[in-house]
C-alpha cells in the first residue's frame, strides 16, 4: 500500500526547493504527498527564492537552481497542491510522516509560530512516525513540545547554520535589510537550545554545492530514529532520498 506524507505550509514565502524536490523524489517514488495551509487555500513560495528577484549577482548563489525552480513548477500544477486542507484538519493518525520545509521570509512567521502546528508535529513524534525537517523547518520542530519538553531534546539535528545564515544577510542587507533574518536569534542558536548539549547539534561539511541526483554526497542530512533533518537547499536532494528510505 503507497505511504501517504504530510507537508504543511504557510500561505506565502516558503522555500520553493526545500519544498518541491522532495516533493518530486517521493511522489516519483509512489508516495502519495498531501499538502496543508492555513485555511486550505494553495500556498504560494518565496518569489524571491524562486526566481532571484532583488538579488542581483547573487541570484545564482542564493535562489533555486534550475533543479529546484523546474520541481517547482511542476509542483505547481499539481491537483494535490492545489488542494490542500487547512491546518484545523490536519490529523496525523491519517499519515505515515510528515516533511516540514523552511523559508525565511516574513511570511513563515505563522508556520513557524503556530501552536496548533506545533501540537500536531509532537503528535507524529510521540507516534514515532517519520518526521523530516529542512533548514527553518527545524525551528518549527524545536518548538513542538511534549510535556512541555522540546521534542529534539535528546536528539541530535542539524538545521541551517548560523555561518549560512548571516553570510547571506551580510551579502544583502544593504538593499534587503533583514530579509534574511527571520528572527534576532539565528536558527542554529535557537536549535540548539532546545537541546541537551550544543554537541547534539551537527554542523557537516563546509556547504560550498548544492547536491543533485548524480551527487547526493554533497548533500548532509541526520538521522536519529525516525527523525531526519538538513541545512538548506542544497540538501535537499539528499534529504528527500533519506526520508524515502526511512519511509519504507
Amino acid at each position: 500500500m503507497p505511504k501517504t506524507i504530510l507537508v504543511p505550509l504557510p500561505e506565502k514565502d516558503f522555500d520553493p526547493t526545500e519544498s518541491a524536490i522532495p516533493w518530486k523524489i517521493l511522489t516519483e517514488n509512489g508516495v502519495k504527498v498531501h499538502f496543508s495551509t492555513p485555511s486550505g487555500q494553495a500556498a504560494k513560495c518565496d518569489d524571491r527564492m524562486l526566481n532571484g528577484t532583488g538579488l542581483g549577482v547573487f541570484a545564482p548563489i542564493l535562489a533555486a537552481d534550475p533543479r529546484g525552480r523546474e520541481a517547482y513548477k511542476r509542483m505547481e500544477q499539481n491537483q494535490e497542491f492545489n488542494n490542500p486542507t487547512p491546518w484545523s484538519e490536519i490529523h496525523p493518525n491519517r499519515y505515515d510522516g510528515v516533511l516540514l520545509p523552511g523559508g525565511h521570509a516574513p511570511g513563515m512567521k505563522p508556520y513557524l509560530e503556530s501552536d496548533l502546528l506545533h501540537s500536531r508535529v509532537a503528535e507524529f513524534f510521540m507516534a514515532n512516525k517519520p518526521v523530516g525537517a529542512i533548514c527553518h523547518g527545524v525551528v518549527l520542530a524545536s518548538r513542538a513540545q511534549h510535556a512541555g519538553i522540546s521534542v529534539l531534546r535528546g536528539k541530535k539535528t542539524t538545521a541551517l547554520l548560523a555561518s549560512q545564515e548571516l553570510w547571506a544577510w551580510r551579502l544583502t542587507c544593504l538593499w534587503l535589510g533583514r530579509y534574511y533574518r527571520t528572527y534576532p536569534q539565528t536558527v542554529e542558536a535557537e536549535v540548539k537550545s532546545c537541546l541537551v548539549s550544543p554537541e547534539d547539534f551537527l554542523s557537516g561539511p563546509l556547504p560550498f554545492l548544492r547536491d543533485n541526483p548524480d551527487s547526493l554526497v554533497r548533500g548532509f542530512t541526520v538521522r536519529d530514529g525516525m527523525y531526519l533533518s538538513a541545512r538548506w537547499p542544497g540538501d535537499a536532494h539528499r534529504f528527500a532520498h533519506d526520508f524515502l528510505e526511512m519511509l519504507q
